[in-house]
């Protein structure tokens, strides 16, 4: 009976461990967070360099997963601890780090492109360290809600309420407050924050972002799509404000900040133009200018404004004593633009270079 008995318990207590292995990976036990909500396609997986497995609602997150969004995709992603990211369509972040105690809680998470809101709660009594990364900016979160888009190596920050300290790869940092936009590119420290003021450009372009982060997804993705141009060319704007107020070294940070973010040829060129103008005509640098005139003429042929930079390319190289370059960039002008706004000033400056 003894030897049944221990055979039965053997049995018993084998069934018990398979039941347990088999349904273990359906209990979220501990779990980092869920997918509260998503529409389109959302996919996840538990670690680096795998690939993507489709997500569900209620799907569970621990450290070190990853979540991505599609073109069409939307997810709102539910900490244990009550915050919330919401993703916009391609978007991809990892859950880095996540660490909740009675006393602290820290999380990175790390967002390798898109768009999203963050909606971080506060710990009463406690300490708060959270940090939101992308490649090239890291925001410092003790508890509110912002919104962050990472475009190549560009990154815009967009306040709503508290405040964020939002750094690039070196020690300085700047304030993201309610109400304001800090962004940055490259690494490098970003530009000071600029107030959002109803009825501008910015004030419109942060309504598209809340837009696309809102508890509902949108009907469709155009908003999102334009987002990026919509602040670049806000920032060729800014950037010649910049530079008309005295603060050159700001304007092409800024400038440098639009063409990180569009891949608009047209935005792009202005952009280039406008760094042209502030090497040129404030900081005395014709080397430079000339590579900004020389980069819209070879990689935007088709644009307007290469009609501008081969003429300010044929001047500066005239101002800086290249005759026979200046001449040949001169007549290109005069060939590909034969009635042209600056026929006149090419037809005297190729006298003067003939004398």
């Amino acid at each position: 009976m003894t030897i049944v008995r221990r055979g039965t318990l053997i049995c018993i207590a084998g069934m018990i461990m398979f039941l347990m292995l088999f349904i273990a990976p359906c209990i979220a036990l501990g779990a980092a967070g869920t997918v509260e909500d998503m529409k389109g396609s959302v996919t996840y997986r538990d670690r680096n360099n795998v690939p993507y497995k489709e997500a569900v609602k209620g799907t569970s997150l621990e450290k070190g997963f990853w979540v991505k969004t599609g073109e069409d995709g939307w997810a709102v992603l539910a900490l244990s601890d009550g915050s919330t990211f919401t993703l916009a369509n391609n978007t991809e972040l990892e859950i880095t780090d996540y660490n909740l105690g009675k006393k602290k809680k820290d999380a990175v998470i790390t967002m390798n492109q898109g768009k999203l809101k963050a909606l971080i709660t506060k710990l009463p009594g406690g300490k708060v360290d959270y940090k939101v990364k992308s490649p090239t900016a890291v925001a410092g979160v003790r508890g509110t809600e912002f919104m962050m888009m990472a475009q190549g190596q560009a990154n815009v920050f967009f306040g709503n309420e508290g405040s964020v300290g939002v750094g690039g790869n070196t020690a300085d940092k700047k304030t993201l407050g309610a109400d304001t936009m800090v962004q940055n590119t490259r690494g490098y420290s970003p530009v000071e924050p600029v107030d959002i003021k109803p009825d501008t450009p910015l004030f419109e372009a942060k309504k598209a972002f809340e837009k696309i982060t809102a508890a509902t997804p949108p009907t469709d993705w155009e908003a999102s799509g334009n987002l990026p141009h919509i602040i670049a060319r806000w920032n060729i704007n800014h950037g010649h404000y910049l530079a008309d107020a005295g603060k050159y070294d700001d304007a092409l940070y800024v400038f440098q900040i639009a063409l990180d973010l569009t891949s608009m040829p047209e935005i792009r060129s202005d952009a280039r133009l406008e760094r042209g103008a502030v090497y040129a005509s404030f900081l005395k640098n014709p080397e430079a200018a000339l590579a900004e005139y020389l980069l819209v003429i070879e990689e935007y042929p088709r644009v307007s404004q290469r009609e501008v930079a081969l003429y300010q390319a044929g001047r500066t190289l005239q101002e800086m004593g290249y005759k026979e370059q200046a001449r040949e960039r001169l007549n290109q002008y005069r060939r590909d633009y034969p009635a042209g706004k600056f026929t006149g000033n090419v037809e005297t400056m190729l006298n003067v270079l003939s004398q």
